[in-house]
């Protein structure tokens, strides 16, 4: 292409047109001085001036196609944008060859997307890029106290679903300010959810359950004023921190959970909720990208779909494009059976600006579970199924992986020994019919309950036959428990540890704790057996115990009489500071 096909192809593209609210255009007569820059005579190929100028410009530097994009024509955008810079206090540049992009945030390089992208993708490199994980933990469990104790709601998921319901009425406009009584605030909630809703439901009626949930929410305490103002506060500051623009899929009810599930009743510990950090390591080790369509048939609180809704969207340039729409509305499935966790999935999806949730409450052991999964044409399957036999999580893991396309990814978190320990006709069964391709051992203590796990990944379609399965551990993950809020990455570790070990994974090699497993012997990572140690104190307490055997002495009397005999047929006497035992004439100190 010539360089005014580029720059048109870019005009297009970025949306640069004039606007009550900004000077935009492209074109290679225009001078800065006519934009508003004195005594400039350079000229742009492209710009976006706001009118208010605490907001970001941006200049388009063009060329040819066949013009290679180096140092020459790097310093040539730069030049125009510290121009821009004499009176913006944020600038975007960007070089565009109609093929390659390189972009620069103030005059730094600063990574995007491969492709061009309309102008509200590049603005948006200025706005807040990460939220402040300790602030709403400590936000939370201001929440969770006072939900708890000041409004007397005992049972953990209806606090949860609560402070869920009230953060998506207030993203969605809902009236919550202090002062208001508990009559007025409870309806204000309600009122804004359910039209908030109205659209999805023409899509879902099952996001009823989300009201349906919200109301049978009892309060023990309803009058004190200070508790409502309080939760408004807190609430009201969680919704400002979040903004899914940039949230990198870190699923806020995941902080809820690790924070209320302090007050967690031993009735309550059926269900394990997945960590952060491993629903980021799955992701990236099934390679799940922008035009994978996901399930998570077992969904919890809606980790798994968060993360992938977040990364999905950031691989494809943004929630503004339209490829993070059709994300949203087509890319996403996800089936809970429990109709108090399927309500907190849907509360979360919609908190991070999901307005068609593609949530099903059903049995995913059930054949109609299997046809509402054959209908999605699903790539990748994300889980963490429940754990215990009775929650059928082997049944779970058969039905999805014989519903789902073949030769999907599907990863599995599931207990250390499960496929050794559960029905060996039915995980024959799945292996007749799929591969197990690789076994993650996760560190011992990512789970609370004491569960050791790993992730199983799976392809369907294919039998395993003989083929060898990978395995390997990661020893350590990098967090640290922090009183009261569970593990965190306070040291920022689990970037690094998660980078290399998706290198390790993806090449097979790198790390010592690799091993190569023979289905009919293993389907579990093989810790490493204790080496065998034999001491001179073992042989004599053996050549011991034989004697004592072969005289029909009774070791345990034995031992006793010894021990009496010296501790309470010796004299004791205490003599300057030290006491001295004397046994049979012999002092000791």
């Amino acid at each position: 292409m010539t360089e005014d096909e580029v720059r048109d192809k870019a005009k297009e593209i970025l949306g640069f047109d004039d606007t009550e609210t900004a000077k935009s255009g492209v074109g290679q007569l225009t001078t800065f001085n006519q934009l508003g820059f004195k005594g400039v005579n350079d000229k742009p190929d492209g710009w976006y001036l706001p009118n208010e100028k605490h907001f970001p410009a941006i200049i388009l530097e063009t060329k040819n196609s066949d013009v290679e994009l180096r140092q020459p024509q790097i310093d040539e955008l730069l030049k125009n944008c510290r121009i821009v810079a004499t009176k913006y206090k944020n600038v975007i540049g960007i070089l565009y060859n109609g093929d390659d992009v390189i972009c620069f945030k103030n005059c730094q390089p600063v990574k995007v997307v491969k492709d061009l992208k309309n102008k509200e993708y590049y603005l948006g490199l200025f706005e807040e890029d990460t939220i402040d994980k300790q602030r709403i933990y400590t936000l939370t469990k201001r929440i969770n106290d006072s939900l708890h104790f000041k409004f007397g709601i005992n049972d953990l998921k209806h606090r949860m679903i609560f402070t869920a319901c009230a953060l998506v009425a207030k993203r969605y406009g809902a009236t919550l300010v202090k002062g208001m009584d508990y009559t007025t605030f409870h309806t204000s909630i309600h009122s804004t959810l359910s039209k908030s809703l109205a659209e999805a439901k023409r899509q879902n009626q099952k996001l009823d359950l989300l009201l349906e949930v919200y109301a049978d929410i009892k309060m023990n305490i309803t009058n004190n004023q200070q508790a409502i103002d309080d939760f408004i506060d807190c609430v009201s500051e969680i919704s400002d921190n979040i903004n899914s623009d940039f949230w990198q899929g870190e699923d806020v009810m995941a902080i809820f959970f690790n924070e209320f599930t302090r007050y967690k009743g031993k009735s309550e510990h059926g269900q394990v909720f997945t960590p952060d950090h491993i629903t980021s390591l799955m992701y990236r080790i099934t390679e799940t990208n922008q035009d994978d369509i996901v399930l998570d048939a077992a969904c919890g609180s809606g980790a798994f779909l968060v993360k992938s809704m977040c990364n999905m969207i950031k691989d494809a340039g943004g929630s503004r494009t339209d490829k993070a729409k059709s994300i949203k509305q087509n890319q996403l499935y996800g089936i809970e059976l429990d109709r108090e966790i399927y309500a907190l999935a849907c509360a979360n999806m919609l908190i991070h600006k999901d307005g068609k949730t593609n949530l099903e409450q059903l049995d995913s052991r059930t054949e109609e579970a299997a046809k509402w999964i054959e209908s999605k044409n699903i790539t990748k399957v994300l889980m963490n199924p429940p754990f215990e036999r009775k929650y059928g999580c082997i049944d779970i893991i058969m039905n999805v992986l014989d519903s789902v396309s073949k030769n999907s990814i599907c990863a599995f978190i599931m207990p250390d020994k499960k496929l050794e320990k559960d029905s060996a006709k039915k995980v024959s069964k799945i292996l007749k019919n799929h591969s197990l391709l690789k076994i993650v051992k996760l560190p011992e203590n990512v789970f609370r309950e004491g569960v050791t796990a790993s992730v199983f990944v799976f392809k369907t379609g294919v039998p395993q036959n003989d083929k060898e399965i990978f395995a390997c551990y990661i020893e350590d993950d990098g967090l640290e428990a922090v009183k009261n809020q569970g593990r965190q990455d306070i040291k920022n570790r689990w970037k690094s540890i998660e980078d290399k070990w998706v290198d390790v994974i993806r090449k097979q090699s790198g790390s010592n704790t690799i091993q190569w497993l023979n289905p009919k012997e293993h389907l579990s990572y093989q810790m490493p057996q204790k080496a065998f140690e034999i001491y001179e104190e073992d042989f004599a307490k053996t050549a011991m115990d034989y004697l004592l055997f072969e005289q029909e002495i009774d070791v345990k009397q034995f031992t006793e009489d010894i021990a009496n005999k010296v501790l309470y047929a010796s004299a004791v006497t205490r003599e300057n500071g030290s006491v001295n035992i004397t046994i049979n004439g012999d002092e000791r100190d």
